[in-house]
């Protein structure tokens, strides 16, 4: 009933049901005033009705007023959405200085806070986010240019510019003109393809190379208890899941007022991606009632209701030390059956149309698709030790990969608890962005800690219900030939694996505080740091990607800032020059940093580079079209892969009284065999989190290496700063 009511709300704002009343009484005023507001239409609505006996001339009349009462409401509704979505559509105030805003702006500000009403819920504002703009061919090819313009020799620049310009006359125009089209009827025209073409279509395997991890409290662990942990998590997750599909989440909105798209959140839980020959595809299902365990080789279904109600944590821990406790062995193939999620999709696509189709197999396969979310409980304990600095590495290629066979990759996401307690995430990248997943555990964590709790000894509060049913195990029938396609698929996933060079960097000298009084964004300082670094690690520049959020716009993802700059180049060298003087570093750090700003900002608002050139580029395909430009830019490589964790619920958790409690951020694997992956998350005043990704294989490359010039670098751009913003 709530989620009806919801719906009804959500339907019908940014006004209110109660408005709809207020109408309805108005207009039937004036007609008892003998005034008709209508011009005649009450009128003609009354004639259209059909005559009965039942129907006297005074029902007809009050009944036709209604209905113009609720024709003028709905248009009310629409106008007002208009109105919103109109406002929402600019973005000037984004490229205002931080602190200095203009009187137009506070105009707008207010206008859209007036047309936002009190208390939106999570989907209220979707049918008022305006669409993503297709931006001009020329815009596009000059910042490709010049984005490019500090990669490339004089020589290569020419012929660079040769190309696109030759793009730029045909058949540039042509393809605009059919994306221009899909923009006008689709609801965005970069996602869906997104999501096709970059995730479901591709063959590789997703463990490592598409999935990301999200790791637990940093210094905190609230039990030591397994179960615990285990029961009390899983249960904040059942709570944040009722209010998602209630739709009670309050929708992300900048400065407090510009609303966010809410999409991404409605496949969090109950989906999983199921593999195809040639494309995979996202089932979403409605509410599930079970969970699926992985314990030692065994999966395990367990129920989360009883008698219509979320089992409590001290039910759950029931469930899950029963699990803990079960000696049984597992059965042929089911210890490594994980890892066909692990490998390559064709043959994972193809072993489960033969040897899951049917019987057990195929019942207990549903069993896991269909379940809330898949769990682990990990035989291994990780986390992070201040007496070695390898400890967080570990924790990382854990959550990323672990063995390659105790996670469900395809999963929307997969829980991992530890046996010492510590817990994280590993989500599955086709349906949702970090931030998404970001939310959902922050909310989780902060209800885990200081709303459920546990009792002295560890265990979770609350009384036992002893009737439960236990959890039941999933049984399989896996044969000889089924079981070499898993142990194939096991074999290429832990050479991906074995591959991964992590580490992970707990910068602590300084953080967003210091970086603020600077009068500095703080994530333009980290990305020219991040410039810096790779500088220093390999005595070159290179492509550099920052990903960056759409979800200004409906269904929104994201877009790329490309970080490297001429302005960042600049500043780079002249901190490797001796002869700079501290005075002109500083004054091209600055530069650097306003030009990040501003590609930050264009990218935000829908001017970015290469969501657009990915689009061309899939209509040059459909076309049959050959573009060599659109070829060589979406082949080139991306050796610098980064990404900020944003934390965006600071309110659930008060950092200044408990400054343990914060989060570690998460991080994904290397985008290049050659290049770095760095994901990073900017933790309350005085700590940022970086997550090093690497391949071993690579000679140029060395995660642990390029932590350390990130470190220096972070500490070197510090010192360009005056003595008296030192000692700040």
């Amino acid at each position: 009933m709530t989620s009806i009511c919801n719906g009804v709300l959500t339907g019908v704002y940014p006004a209110s049901p109660s408005s709809w009343l207020i109408v309805v009484i108005a207009i039937m005023s004036t007609m008892y005033a003998r005034i008709d507001p209508s011009m005649g239409m009450i009128d003609r609505i009354k004639t259209s009705l059909p005559v009965s006996e039942f129907m006297t001339v005074q029902t007809q009349t009050v009944l036709s007023a209604i209905l113009f009462a609720t024709g003028l409401w709905l248009s009310f509704i629409f106008l007002l959405r208009y109105i919103l979505k109109a406002l929402l559509s600019y973005h000037g105030w984004i490229f205002e200085s931080h602190g200095k805003m203009s009187f137009s702006t506070k105009v707008w500000l207010s206008l859209v806070k007036l047309l936002s009403g009190r208390r939106p819920l999570l989907y209220s504002f979707q049918a008022s986010l305006p669409h993503l703009p297709v931006p001009s061919i020329d815009d596009t090819i000059n910042r490709y240019l010049e984005s490019v313009r500090p990669l490339l020799d004089d020589e290569q620049y020419k012929q660079m510019e040769i190309v696109a310009n030759d793009f730029k006359k045909d058949p540039a125009p042509k393809l605009q003109k059919h994306l221009k089209l899909k923009s006008w009827w689709a609801t965005n025209y970069v996602s869906d393809w997104w999501e096709e073409y970059i995730y479901l279509r591709g063959r590789d395997p997703i463990m490592v190379n598409s999935n990301f991890y999200t790791m637990d409290l940093l210094y905190v662990i609230p039990t030591h208890r397994q179960a615990s942990r285990a029961a009390n998590i899983v249960h904040a997750m059942l709570q944040y899941r009722r209010k998602l599909e209630r739709g009670e989440l309050t929708p992300l909105r900048a400065l407090g007022i510009v609303p966010m798209c809410s999409f991404q959140y409605e496949r969090m839980f109950n989906t999983t991606r199921i593999p195809g020959i040639e494309t995979d595809f996202v089932q979403h299902l409605k509410d599930r009632k079970h969970l699926v365990v992985y314990h030692r080789g065994r999966f395990f279904k367990v129920w989360l209701y009883y008698g219509g109600r979320h089992l409590w944590p001290s039910e759950l821990e029931l469930q899950f030390q029963g699990i803990l406790d079960d000696k049984s062995e597992s059965q042929p193939g089911e210890i490594k059956l994980p890892s066909l999620t692990a490998g390559n999709r064709v043959p994972w696509a193809r072993a489960r149309l033969k040897y899951f189709n049917e019987g057990v197999n195929r019942a207990s396969l549903e069993a896991i698709e269909t379940a809330a979310f898949f769990m682990t409980l990990d035989d291994e304990a990780h986390g992070y030790d201040p007496e070695n600095i390898r400890s967080l590495d570990l924790y990382a290629k854990s959550l990323l990969h672990g063995k390659c066979y105790d996670r469900w990759f395809d999963k929307s996401f997969t829980l991992i608890v530890y046996k010492n307690g510590k817990t994280g995430i590993n989500t599955e990248h086709s349906w949702a962005d970090s931030p998404i997943i970001g939310h959902m555990w922050e909310y989780v964590l902060a209800t885990d800690c200081f709303h459920l709790g546990y009792t002295a000894e560890g265990h979770c509060k609350g009384d036992i219900n002893k009737s439960l049913a236990p959890p039941t195990r999933l049984q399989w029938d896996i044969s000889k030939a089924c079981q070499e396609i898993i142990e194939g698929s096991y074999m290429i996933a832990k050479g991906i694996a074995d591959d991964v060079d992590f580490h992970d960097c707990l910068f602590n000298e300084f953080g967003k505080g210091l970086i603020k009084k600077c009068r500095t964004s703080p994530d333009a300082f980290i990305q020219l740091a991040l410039q810096l670094a790779h500088y220093r690690d390999k005595g070159e520049f290179c492509l550099t990607y920052e990903s960056s959020m759409t979800r200004m716009f409906r269904e929104g993802r994201t877009e790329t800032v490309r970080s490297c700059t001429c302005e960042s180049t600049a500043f780079v060298k002249a901190m490797e020059d001796e002869s700079t003087t501290n005075e002109q570093r500083l004054a091209l750090f600055k530069k650097a940093a306003d030009k990040h700003q501003n590609m930050y900002r264009l990218a935000m608002t829908g001017a970015g580079i290469d969501r657009h050139l990915f689009c061309l580029y899939i209509v040059s395909k459909v076309m049959g079209i050959d573009s060599p430009f659109l070829k060589q830019v979406l082949s080139e490589p991306w050796r610098l892969s980064t990404s900020q964790t944003p934390q965006q619920q600071l309110n659930l958790i008060d950092t200044q009284k408990f400054p343990k409690y914060v989060g570690a951020g998460g991080g994904f694997g290397p985008v290049a065999d050659d290049g770095y992956g760095v994901s990073y998350i900017i933790v309350g005043e005085n700590l940022i989190t970086f997550h090093i990704s690497s391949k071993f294989s690579s000679t140029e490359t060395d995660s642990f290496r390029f932590g350390q010039n990130i470190r220096q670098a972070m500490l070197d751009i510090r010192a360009l700063f005056n003595p008296k913003e030192k000692k700040m």
